[in-house]
Formats: structure tokens, C-alpha cells, sequence
């Protein structure tokens, strides 16, 4: 079972929003923390006013070594400072010596690493801390006392409960939840909004892809296609062009074979016909046959060379290859004809000429141009073949003594089947040899020509000349 990726949207959707959620689920605990701190700090103030007002109400008795601290002091007296019923206030008075003043004797003592860094011009420091099982803030005062008869530092506790603080720091988390979430549900709509827009022409381009017809490979419209979707509308298009290409071509070899084929083959069995008959001699009639499947064979080769020149320009992995070595060795394959019509053969190659190519379409362009030079050229006639290079090209001409070709069919020559009937039925063959050269020049990037060489005002022969473009390093 085989994992579906991710739609775009979906991707668009959870990489915008799940950053934004996280982000907003850091500034929510930041705020909340700030606003505790800033909670703190408000009713800290309150603990310092209260510790300082006890302060205030202290003086000290006896002189030396037995001055005392003395208090007058009420609890009443610190309901002015209590903000509501949801909080109590608890204090102590320690003396000079640290000895019970004023207060509630069972408050535990003053911390000695207790924090001292605040904002206020006085001995003071605050503290988390619990006091009969119930968690308090804790503010400790360093109160300098003087009299007529002595003077010292009190130590002056005051403790709150959390209720009041806890009420406002579950109301500041509640208002701020709700903003967080409703700022969070803002941009998931306009996220949601913004990407459904933005996928629009890509579901657009879905939709009007699955509704095309099999066959259809018009390229599709980029008018109002945006900016980011045009690199892949314009490979789209070219792709769907080369499959038009390749089609066309199919239906073309298929058209044609079936085509080209059918004359052969009727010959064919007319003769089988006639030898049966007894209309000719046998020896004759075997002679015709083999001589009609020759021709057939040929036929089918040609064809299908033209076919793989075909499956060979879709490849993109071509090999660097020496065109002056591949010439070489069709010339002497091919080395049985030019003896048997006893011609005056020259080779003149370069030392090597790289061409970016498969070696299967420079032999098949070499012995098609060499094979019709052949079977053009009258017996004992000239034939010469040279392959040279400059800075960017190398150059393949094959120069017969032939009759040549009139000017008007020097472009139809190279459409298949386009044969030259002045030089006779045993000389025109099937039509595709000069076909296949220029579809294999063209794969290749390169150019083919056909010239007669005139020589005093008259036609001395035929140069066909095949420019392929050198190999880069």
C-alpha cells in the first residue's frame, strides 16, 4: 500500500498555520508570564505601603544594651489595605534582636537568601513562600527605629494570600486565551481564503486536463495562467508537442508501410502466379521473385531505420563519437560494390572529427550516401568521399560521377518515397535512403545538401554534403 502525499493546498495550509499556532501559543505564555510579573509588582506595592505603615506606628523604649522596640498595633488596622474579602494580611514585628514585637508569633522567619533586586528605595525584598499550609507572598522590611534613649532596625513581615492574585492572573489567562484564539481564527480564514485563491488555477489546469479527449494534444492556454505556473504550462506544452510529433510519425511509418508494402508483395505473388502457370521459365521466374524480395527487404529496412532515426531523437543521452572512424569502416564494408563497378575510389578523411551522435545513425547516414553514390555512378566512373573539419563543424561529402539531379527536385528528393525517374526503375530505388540521411542530420542538430559539380558547363556528378556539429568538451 503505497502513501498519498500531501495535496498543495493542504501543504500551503499546514505550513502557514502550524508555525502562526506555534508562535501564538509562545506570545500566550510570554503575555501571560508579563502579566503576572506585572501583577506582582502592582500588589507588592500594596504589602510595601502596609509594611511601611507599620513601621510608622513602632518606637523604642529603655537605653544601651535594653532598648526595645515597642508596637501599638491592631490587625483592624490593616483592613484599609486589604482589597477585598478574597485575601487575608498577616504580619509580625521582630525587635532589634530579633525577639517577637507585634503580630503573629508563629510566622516562620525572614530568608536570609531571600531576593533584594526591586524597584523601591527601601530595605525590602519579596518572596513566595506558605504560612499555615497556605501559599502567601511574603514581604520583608528592614525599618530603622529611633528614639530619644536608642535606636535600631526592626524587621517588619508582611504576608498576603494568593486568592486575589490567582482570580486576576486566571482572568488575565482567560482574556488573553480569547484573543490568541480569535486572532488565530482571523488567520486561519484568511489563510484558508488566501491558498483556496491561490490553488485556483492549479485545480483549473486538473479540471480542464481530465476533461480532454485522449487524443486531444492542442497545448493548453498560459493567457491568464499567473507567473509561477508557466514553467509548467510551457514543459506541458512542449512535452504534449513532442508526443503530437511522435504520433504523427507513427501514423505516418504506419500509413506509408502499409502502403509501400502492398505494391511488393502484389508483384510478388503475381510472379508465385505466373511460375505456377508455367508462364516463364522456372529459372527466370526464380530470378524475378528473389529480385522482388530483395527490393522488399530493402523496403522494410529502410522503413524501420526510419522509425529508430525517430526513437533516437528522444533520447538525451548521446554518446561523443568519431565520425572519421565510422566512415572509414562503412567505406570498407561497402568496399564489394565499389570493386564489382571497378570504380576510381579516394577516401580523404581528417585524423578524427567527435560528433555528439549514436554510432548505429552515423553508419546508417554513411552508407546510405555512399550507397546511392555507388549505385549512381556508371562503371568505371569516379568516387571519392571526405570528411572534414573546422572550429565548429565537420563536414561529410560523398561526390559521385552520376547523371546529377534537375533543380526541381533537389528539396523533394529528401521526402520519402520521392525518387528520381531519369536515372531508370533499376537505379531509383525505394525512395527513403536520402529520407533517412536528412532525419538523421536533423536529430543531430546538422544540415544536408545536394549540388551537382559542373565541371566546363555540364553536370560532372553529384556532392552530397552532411554538416553535423563538433562535440563540445
Amino acid at each position: 500500500m503505497t502513501s498519498r502525499a500531501l495535496s498543495l493546498r493542504r501543504t500551503l495550509l499546514l505550513g502557514i498555520l502550524l508555525p502562526v499556532f506555534g508562535y501564538v501559543v509562545f506570545n500566550t505564555v510570554v503575555l501571560y508570564r508579563q502579566a503576572l510579573a506585572a501583577a506582582d509588582t502592582a500588589y507588592d506595592r500594596t504589602l510595601l505601603a502596609t509594611a511601611k505603615s507599620l513601621g510608622e506606628q513602632l518606637h523604642v523604649s529603655g537605653t544601651g544594651d535594653e532598648a526595645r522596640v515597642q508596637a501599638t498595633l491592631l490587625y483592624s488596622a490593616l483592613e484599609a489595605f486589604e482589597a477585598d474579602n478574597r485575601s487575608r494580611l498577616f504580619y509580625r514585628v521582630s525587635g532589634f534582636k530579633g525577639e517577637m514585637v507585634s503580630g503573629f508569633d508563629d510566622m516562620p522567619a525572614p530568608r536570609r537568601n531571600a531576593p533584594s533586586d526591586n524597584i523601591y528605595a527601601a530595605l525590602v525584598s519579596f518572596y513566595d513562600d506558605q504560612y499555615r499550609g497556605v501559599p502567601v507572598r511574603m514581604a520583608v522590611l528592614l525599618q530603622p527605629v529611633a528614639g530619644v534613649q536608642g535606636q535600631g532596625i526592626a524587621t517588619i513581615q508582611v504576608a498576603e494570600t494568593l486568592e486575589l492574585r490567582e482570580t486576576l492572573a486566571r482572568q488575565i489567562l482567560i482574556d488573553t486565551l480569547w484573543r490568541q484564539a480569535a486572532l488565530l481564527a482571523v488567520i486561519a480564514l484568511v489563510v484558508v481564503l488566501v491558498v483556496q485563491r491561490a490553488t485556483r488555477p492549479v485545480r483549473e489546469l486538473s479540471h480542464a486536463l481530465g476533461s480532454r479527449q485522449q487524443n486531444d494534444l492542442s497545448p493548453l492556454s498560459t493567457e491568464q495562467a499567473p507567473r509561477e505556473l508557466l514553467p509548467l504550462l510551457d514543459a506541458t506544452n512542449q512535452h504534449m508537442q513532442r508526443l503530437s510529433q511522435l504520433l504523427d510519425h507513427q501514423k505516418r511509418f504506419v500509413r506509408d508501410t502499409s502502403h509501400q508494402l502492398r505494391t511488393p508483395l502484389a508483384v510478388l505473388k503475381t510472379q508465385l502466379q505466373s511460375a505456377r502457370r508455367g508462364d516463364v521459365e522456372p529459372r527466370q521466374a526464380l530470378d524475378e521473385i528473389a529480385q522482388t524480395v530483395d527490393r522488399a527487404t530493402e523496403l522494410a529496412n529502410q522503413m524501420l531505420a526510419l522509425a529508430k532515426v525517430e526513437q533516437l531523437r528522444q533520447d538525451l543521452d548521446v554518446p561523443v563519437i568519431d565520425w572519421a572512424a565510422v566512415v572509414r569502416a562503412v567505406a570498407l564494408d561497402l568496399s564489394a560494390l565499389i570493386a564489382d563497378r571497378n570504380l576510381d575510389f579516394a577516401l580523404d578523411l581528417d585524423s578524427e572529427a567527435p560528433v555528439r551522435a549514436h554510432e548505429w545513425a552515423l553508419r546508417e547516414l554513411a552508407r546510405n550516401l555512399l550507397h546511392n553514390a555507388i549505385k549512381h555512378s556508371p562503371p568505371g566512373g569516379t568516387l571519392q568521399v571526405s570528411l572534414h573539419r573546422d572550429t565548429n563543424t565537420a563536414a561529410l561529402t560523398v561526390s559521385d560521377s552520376g547523371p546529377g539531379i534537375a533543380p526541381a527536385l533537389r528539396d523533394r528528393l529528401f521526402q520519402p518515397f520521392a525518387t528520381d525517374h531519369r536515372a531508370g526503375p533499376s537505379l531509383s530505388g525505394s525512395g527513403l535512403g536520402l529520407a533517412i540521411c536528412r532525419e538523421i542530420v536533423q536529430s543531430l542538430g546538422g544540415q544536408i545538401e545536394l549540388h551537382n559539380r559542373l565541371e566546363g558547363g555540364s553536370v560532372r556528378g553529384l556532392d552530397a554534403t552532411a554538416r553535423l556539429p563538433l562535440a563540445t568538451p
